[in-house]
């Protein structure tokens, strides 16, 4: 594990973004010490998904949200979660598929 913070070896937990939450505002991006995040355009299929609230937070904040680059990267310190203004993330044990 790179970070004193770390509670888990990398892959072990996986972020969740709540996608009716998330506002794209960057926190979790910035704070991330292993890139997990990056900020992008919520692709068309997964919009249909959400419901009236996360459809007008999306459309305002130009459908920009966080999005999982790295997540086998993450090595669940609980920075994101803590940063993010929006409470849309949550760390989860991986399952094994």
């Amino acid at each position: 594990m790179t970070q004193k913070n770390c509670k888990q070896e990398a892959g072990a937990m996986i972020p969740v973004i709540d996608r009716n939450r998330c506002e794209g505002k960057a926190d979790c991006v910035a704070v991330c010490p292993v890139a997990v995040f990056a900020v992008e355009t919520l692709p068309k299929p997964e919009r249909k998904n959400l419901n009236v609230r996360g459809k007008m937070k999306g459309f305002f904040h130009g459908w920009q949200q966080a999005i999982l680059v790295n997540p086998d990267a993450c090595e669940a310190c609980g920075l994101c979660v803590q940063s993010c203004p929006e409470k849309a993330i949550t760390l989860v044990k991986r399952r094994n598929v």
